[in-house]
């Protein structure tokens, strides 16, 4: 496929997102599926959180039409040669959308929210996409996992959801993160000549930046879980289709660095409630989004300091894939050290208030 194929899958989902979501608004508050303030939650007022219905239409719209470019005008996605894997990958993705909608309406328990995210996982494992190979980053070779890449699999979708869906705490920041994380996702795999996840990828991003019209600060509308496991499920997805086969030495550490931020809060974010003797599903104001406030930056600076953060996190990553290994040892260094002051700075580690509700 060439750029403009690529320009015209992204342009659709971001029309058709940003022109679905007055109407997701208007439906989370006919429905009751809305965000109150207090507790965790830094908003005004009551905020629709179906947001996420307009951003799967957008990647539902970007689906119809990259089939149609394929059939009709002659793109070539490679659907045609990996379908169960695409159906599964979708089938995955809608589930865990479902998942979300019921919890936005109905708010699930941790544990219910987890056996559908697994459920999800299963669905893509079985249509043949998986973690088949671990590789080291530094080019010493490739170990088979054998039977090992299910279960690993499952734990990489789940996470990638999980990731996103902890980090949604503020107007615009999980679109930002995952549009910024989606744009070199897609580039990775639009090298290696991964048509379909570089689609995947250019969908996602489209979607998050029609989304973001209505949900930078101050936010008319919020994602819900609807959206931000569907992102992260997606992204998660998206690795195992292109990315992770466009890295000599197939390796989980260039994608965990594009999306290396919300890893990093998730990672802080157990080592926090483990070393308090906290449960680790117990919601927290610890995540770092909550930290930056605490130091006295607004919303939007909050927001800025951290797409910045994971735009650096990103170029990392996608040094790790062309850098030579000499090379591949600094950039980690560079990507750490200031991470780990980051850490320290904001006392990612330290004590955090507790809320009942699951984060």
């Amino acid at each position: 496929m060439s750029w403009w194929h690529y320009l015209v899958l992204g342009a659709a989902a971001a029309g058709v997102t940003y022109a679905l979501t007055p109407w997701a608004r208007a439906l989370g508050l006919r429905l009751g599926a809305v965000a109150t303030p207090g507790g965790r939650h830094v908003h005004e007022g009551k905020v629709s959180r179906l947001g996420g219905v307009a951003i799967f239409g957008g990647l539902l719209t970007v689906l119809v039409l990259a089939i149609v470019g394929e059939r009709l005008v002659g793109w070539q996605l490679g659907v045609a040669g990996r379908p169960l894997q695409v159906v599964g990958v979708l089938a995955g993705i809608t589930i865990i959308f479902a998942v979300g909608v019921l919890d936005d309406l109905k708010t699930f328990s941790p544990r219910a929210k987890l056996i559908g995210q697994v459920v999800a996982a299963v669905v893509v494992v079985a249509a043949g996409v998986r973690i088949e190979f671990i590789g080291d980053p530094f080019g010493r070779g490739l170990v088979s996992l054998g039977l090992l890449s299910v279960p690993l699999t499952i734990v990489w979708l789940v996470g990638f959801a999980n990731v996103i869906n902890l980090i949604d705490g503020l107007d615009g920041l999980a679109a930002g993160v995952t549009a910024i994380s989606a744009a070199w996702f897609a580039l990775l795999a639009a090298q290696a000549n991964q048509a379909v996840a570089a689609a995947l990828a250019v969908a996602l991003l489209g979607s998050c930046l029609g989304f973001l019209r209505y949900n930078f600060h101050p936010a008319s509308i919020f994602m819900g879980d609807s959206g931000s496991m569907s992102l992260g499920f997606a992204l998660g997805a998206v690795a195992l289709l292109g990315v992770m086969k466009s890295v000599a030495a197939i390796t989980l550490v260039v994608p965990l660095l594009i999306i290396g931020v919300p890893v990093f809060d998730t990672a802080s974010a157990i080592v926090r409630r483990v070393r308090h003797n906290r449960p680790i599903q117990e919601a927290d104001s610890g995540h770092i989004h909550h930290r930056l406030l605490g130091r006295g930056l607004g919303q939007r600076q909050t927001v800025l300091v951290i797409y910045a953060w994971s735009f650096a996190a990103a170029v990392g990553g996608y040094a790790m894939r062309y850098a030579p290994s000499a090379m591949k040892w600094a950039t980690l260094v560079l990507l750490a050290v200031p991470s780990a002051l980051m850490a320290h700075w904001l006392g990612l580690f330290e004590a955090a208030h507790h809320h009942d509700e699951d984060a």
